[in-house]
């Protein structure tokens, strides 16, 4: 075993104090070189002492590949079957995992080539959770390469096919679980949430699929972009899928810094109430700027007009429940993509890129092996960053080079407006309506595609999902019709921990019957 890090030459000091445009002589590297040593030493205590892990509680193999003939979408990236306690609330049920959530034994590869071979030796805090809930998790499924796309065609093991037209896309970048859902595989899946990568798959393969409030389901131990927007949460098949899962999954965690000063004091996390819940008198606003968007100036689809009338005509429904129903404006929510853009560009290219999937600067669990995988695969295979992720890359870097943080930083300061304005609309409103994405789900183009229309197609969907994960709001995709064979999804959004009223309208309105026939 090594005794830790080498001590560097002066040759390597000289370089690293050039990259900051200082000037060094070699007898100056000489006399820093042995003022390090001391610290060095220190790093070498570092790599001897034991490192604390999260906990592997129950037994597993190291399940396979699965065959095409048994992965006709290919929504699974690996498969197993890892059974939880003998009772609980997800007993019975059989659950897939986005292939962001590290599960001990078992690859992780975030759907890139950068990570072939790392296999973590924990479990993330929400694969504990549902396998002490009873739950047995059958495979980890397919997503977006480095989960950075909305569509599902990145994806390093070869695209995923929708549900309902399986040379179109199904959403991303949690396609493998929306995949593995509406093939009939399982009846729910944990999926992640940085701008809309739980609700778009579920907008465009007909499920159901809930971001939480931010920091009520524990993101320890699952793939991180930009911490300040990760969620991680529940995709299923109905909306009891969604509420027992999340039932399962929410709670504190210590090792979480996104959960501090977010969950009050005695919270409770039950959702399954929330199932029989009556919708009567609930406000419901239908939000103006969420329909009719003109995608010209950004270069993206505008909205199709049989999208906004299904959404709009679905909001009314809600009106034979016994709520109110209305229309209201929310200009903001229109400025908040640009936001949105100024941090997550420059957030993920520090984090997830610069900061090798883990960062810094923060309390909680760090996954050392992780990064060490991630950097390595970046320095032996660059040519491997997918096109989508090398424009983030270089926008990110150059707005840091150029402008030295600045948008970033006003970005983070502007996000407080942008949740305001939404929380003063859900003052008035308790749930506001628009259409999950403006568009239904698109043509899957090749993978010899030119790099202008890899990214165009990769991020044209997420105006309307994106905001929640600026402002935290809880934000639910529901299905509410078909348009030419495809679904069309339905967003709600809630008061931040009011998740429960999301469930109880969704639960509501599928009661109203068969969503495909509305």
């Amino acid at each position: 075993m090594p005794i830790g890090p080498e001590y560097p030459s002066t040759d390597e000091l000289v370089a690293i104090a050039r990259d900051y445009g200082i000037s060094l002589s070699g007898e100056d590297a000489a006399t820093y070189r042995s003022l390090m040593k001391n610290s060095i030493n220190s790093y070498r205590a570092v790599e001897a002492m034991p490192e604390p892990k999260l906990p592997v509680k129950y037994k597993r193999d190291a399940g396979y590949r699965p065959e095409p003939v048994d992965n006709l979408l290919n929504g699974w990236m690996w498969r197993c079957e890892i059974e939880g306690a003998p009772e609980g609330i997800l007993k019975g049920e059989r659950i897939g995992l986005k292939d962001v959530v590290s599960v001990a034994g078992l690859p992780f590869t975030n759907g890139s080539r950068l990570l072939e071979g790392y296999v973590p030796d924990y479990d993330a805090t929400i694969v504990t959770r549902i396998l002490d809930a009873g739950g047995t998790i059958v495979g980890k499924t397919n997503t977006d390469d480095t989960s950075f796309s909305g569509t599902g065609h990145t994806c390093s093991h070869g695209p995923v096919g929708n549900p309902f037209k399986p040379d179109h896309n199904p959403g991303a970048s949690s396609c493998g679980s929306a995949a593995v859902i509406g093939a009939g595989d399982v009846s729910m899946a944990i999926g992640g949430d940085q701008g809309g990568s739980i609700r778009i798959p579920a907008s465009w393969s007909g499920c159901y699929g809930l971001k939480p409030t931010y920091g009520l389901v524990p993101y320890t131990g699952c793939g991180m972009i930009e911490q300040t927007m990760d969620h991680i949460g529940p995709m299923a098949n109905s909306t009891a899928g969604i509420a027992k899962l999340l039932t399962a999954i929410a709670g504190t965690d210590p090792l979480d810094p996104r959960q501090r000063g977010v969950i009050p004091k005695d919270f409770k996390f039950d959702y399954m109430e929330s199932l029989e819940k009556p919708v009567k008198g609930l406000r419901i606003g239908i939000v103006r700027e969420g329909f009719k968007i003109d995608g010209t100036e950004m270069g993206v689809p505008s909205s199709q007009p049989e999208v906004d009338a299904r959404v709009h005509a679905a909001a009314q429904q809600f009106r034979d429940l016994g709520a109110i129903v209305e229309e209201v404006s929310l200009p903001m929510h229109l400025s908040a993509y640009h936001v949105y853009t100024a941090i997550m560009l420059e957030g993920a290219t520090d984090f997830m890129i610069k900061g090798m999937g883990v960062g810094s600067n923060w309390l909680g669990f760090y996954d050392t092996n992780l990064s060490e995988a991630l950097a390595r695969g970046m320095k032996s295979h660059p040519g491997e960053v997918p096109a989508q992720v090398l424009s983030v890359l270089l926008t990110g870097e150059y707005m840091r080079r150029r402008y030295f943080g600045r948008y970033y930083s006003k970005g983070q300061n502007l996000r407080r407006l942008v949740v305001q304005a939404y929380d003063d609309a859900l003052a008035s409103y308790d749930i506001l309506v628009m259409p999950t994405t403006p568009i239904v789900a698109t043509k899957r183009v090749g993978r010899d595609a030119s790099i202008a229309e890899t990214i165009g197609s990769s991020f044209n969907m997420l105006r309307n999902t994106c905001v929640a994960d600026v402002t935290g709001h809880p934000s639910m995709s529901i299905p509410c019709g078909m348009s030419d064979g495809l679904p069309i999804g339905m967003m709600l959004t809630g008061r931040r921990l009011e998740d429960s009223t999301l469930i109880a309208a969704s639960a509501a309105f599928e009661s109203l019957g068969d969503w495909k026939t509305m």
